[in-house]
């Protein structure tokens, strides 16, 4: 029997007006006088003063300096604003971005040594300060894993702190927080977790608890993401994405992602795209190398999606299984090619270099890749359209 481990936030509070509980939790916590790491686009929808409503008698600190795939400098500034105004708790809200942000200095701010000390796996040497993640995106999934994902502009590629020191001790799920997300966004965010829910599905570390949750996941998103695209406002989709994105997050944060995420690091290290984006970007093609090495599970998730599986091979149905996900992509306006984005076809062998080298994702993977095949599959997404197709 494989031995496995289960590991998410200490208390995941879920619903609508589930945000309501906020001000009982840093109670709980003993959070007086917080410090909410956010953005200027959060702070102009209005949510951020919605939060700072709820905090009334705390002494609350605000930092509006998070970016899109954080830089190292941005954990730094925010681990000054926390120290320098002698805060004792942290309430991310936004997405992946403010959250890894908000985790990285929990752990940082107990820390004398240098942030770069803490990259890699269990670097971290002990809890941090309390924190509550509150995502206002449908996709990351980071309110429920250990990890922080930084970006190395000088090296040009993503590193993550990773530690269960890092898990938040509370995640507050609400769907009301989703509600101003643009389209875009709405699209990204939500293929991001489709990504999560299939690789956790066919990683080597999957579980029965995994799987799972990885499987319901992946049947929400199906019918909700395109409702969510083109309705904003239906709250009732926007619940259930908020939910799958929460059971995805749990399925990877536990069986890991694999190359889909490994191949993604060197577009927003390189290109700065966003990791939703580059992730629903690179799934159909290297779906498509994985397939061989688990058919079986390629048709779970082909039903998963919707598609009709009876009377059909496990490769056929595989088959649907991409073209699904391909679908669904193009329903939601993901582009299909690297060119989309200004890459250059000379740039792929340095990508294909980069992503070689994270083995940490890499391993979780169904098929060995190695620098040769991680090249093929980038060539295939630079033509784009319909071309899935990879030598076997």
């Amino acid at each position: 029997m494989t031995i496995s481990t289960f590991k998410i936030a200490n208390k995941l509070i879920t619903g609508d007006g589930a945000t309501s509980e906020l001000r009982n939790e840093t109670a709980r916590l003993g959070i007086t006088k917080p410090l909410i790491v956010t953005d200027h686009i959060i702070q102009q929808t209005g949510m951020l003063d919605q939060i700072q409503e709820k905090l009334e008698g705390l002494t609350v600190g605000v930092f509006l300096g998070v970016k899109p795939e954080p830089e190292f400098f941005v954990v730094e500034e925010c681990r000054q604003m926390f120290r320098d105004g002698g805060h004792d708790g942290l309430i991310a809200i936004g997405g992946g971005s403010a959250i890894d942000t908000a985790k990285a200095v929990s752990a940082y701010a107990k820390y004398e040594g240098a942030l770069t000390d803490l990259v890699g796996t269990d670097k971290v040497g002990e809890k941090g300060y309390p924190l509550i993640a509150i995502p206002t995106t449908a996709g990351t999934g980071s309110e429920v894993t250990n990890i922080s994902i930084l970006s190395d502009k000088k090296e040009q590629v993503k590193k993550g702190v990773v530690s269960d020191y890092l898990l938040p001790d509370v995640a507050i799920v609400s769907p009301e927080m989703t509600l101003t997300m643009p389209a875009g966004v709405t699209a990204a965010s939500g293929i991001d977790a489709l990504v999560h829910a299939i690789e956790a599905y066919i990683s080597v570390h999957a579980s029965p608890i995994t799987d799972a949750l990885a499987i319901g996941a992946m049947k929400m998103i199906a019918v909700n993401l395109p409702k969510a695209y083109a309705n904003p406002s239906n709250v009732e989709a926007r619940e259930q994405m908020a939910t799958a994105s929460l059971m995805a997050g749990m399925a990877f944060g536990n069986a890991g992602v694999g190359a889909v995420h490994a191949l993604a690091y060197p577009l927003g290290g390189r290109f700065n795209i966003p990791h939703g984006v580059s992730n629903a970007l690179l799934l159909p093609y290297v779906m498509e190398w994985n397939k061989i090495a688990c058919l079986e599970r390629f048709r779970d998730i082909a039903e998963a999606l919707g598609e009709k599986v009876d009377d059909t091979t496990d490769n056929e149905a595989a088959e649907k299984a991409i073209k699904a996900m391909s679908r669904l992509c193009k329903a939601v306006r993901i582009p299909d090619s690297l060119k989309a984005f200004g890459i250059e076809e000379s740039d792929l062998d340095g990508m294909a270099e980069d992503a070689s080298k994270i083995d940490r994702l890499l391993k979780n993977n169904p098929r060995l890749l190695h620098k040769a095949d991680i090249l093929a599959i980038y060539q295939a997404a630079y033509k784009g359209g319909e071309s899935h197709a990879l030598e076997k």
